[in-house]
């Protein structure tokens, strides 16, 4: 199908984008790679008089640690994901999620921010987010906000992201020792959204007890889930197999998906149970190294 009419707008600021966007009013719509918007505009889903398109604007692409953060700029494109050297080293959850994402040339322009600002349940990084406990970073009229991860997500595409507001990074607590994070999902075919995601990100102290766990859902649910009943059995224990176990039990349990082309309930809720114990499995193996 081919998009509604509408009218594009190129910002090459942050003031000169959040300028057009209270101009034009509520019918305007941010633009950073459009792997999101432009797949809802062309079936229709979308219909935004207005594009403002923020990809050219200077000083938003990084990967850098600063003190006790992680920061990744908002139009950091999955391929920067992919390829750079620290979150090879420190954080390979990124690379789990970019090399089940789409293909190469939309990996090339799709950004982490259009990621999660889009509030999409189906999108690979939000469960990341959910297990890392990002902090996202929005700049917008009234100046710069911090939204915790959990705070994020409100509904059906719906976020904490105000009008005119861009999200601009993403923080994320730096990585300790005794730590890993891993990330999977099945798909129907590469590159395909989610039946079913798991991400999971470890915390261990020398004596192997976890003192932190975040383990985050995709596309089972309206929003981007966390498995907080789940993370609670784990805290503060020392993870064995019973445990795994239970876990995986909680997970198909407390998820919420639907049945649709991609499968049927019950078979949403059998892969969860699967791929949770494997990515906390897998998570363990790295924090262990």
């Amino acid at each position: 199908m081919i998009p509604a009419n509408f009218n594009y707008h190129k910002a090459t600021t942050l003031k000169e984008a959040i300028a057009l966007s209270q101009e034009l009013g509520e019918e305007a719509k941010y633009m950073s790679g459009g792997h999101s918007l432009l797949p809802m505009m062309k079936l229709r889903f979308a219909t935004p008089e207005h594009i403002i398109d923020i990809s050219k604007i200077n000083g938003l692409s990084y990967i850098k640690e600063e003190g006790d953060l992680l920061k990744i700029g908002a139009l950091t494109t999955q391929s920067e994901l992919e390829h750079n050297d620290l979150l090879k080293k420190s954080y390979p959850i990124f690379g789990d999620a970019v090399w089940l994402t789409a293909d190469p040339s939309v990996r090339n322009f799709g950004t982490i921010g259009g990621n999660i600002a889009h509030g999409d349940a189906a999108n690979d990084q939000p469960a990341l987010m959910l297990a890392l406990r990002a902090t996202i970073i929005a700049e917008g009229v009234d100046g710069k906000k911090s939204i915790s991860i959990d705070d994020f997500f409100h509904g059906f595409y719906m976020t904490a992201l105000e009008f005119g507001d861009i999200l601009t990074e993403i923080q994320i607590p730096k990585t300790k020792k005794n730590s890993g994070g891993a990330y999977h999902k099945v798909e129907r075919k590469v590159g395909d959204y989610a039946t079913a995601g798991v991400a999971v990100h470890v915390e261990l102290d020398d004596d192997g007890i976890c003192q932190e766990i975040g383990i985050g859902l995709t596309n089972v649910s309206a929003v981007p889930m966390r498995l907080e009943r789940g993370e609670e059995i784990l805290r503060g224990k020392k993870i064995t197999d019973d445990l795994i176990e239970q876990l995986g039990v909680i997970a198909s349990e407390d998820c919420e998906p639907e049945s649709d082309l991609r499968g049927s309930e019950a078979y949403k809720r059998s892969i969860v149970n699967t791929i949770t114990k494997r990515m906390l499995n897998k998570a363990l193996e790295r924090a262990r190294k």
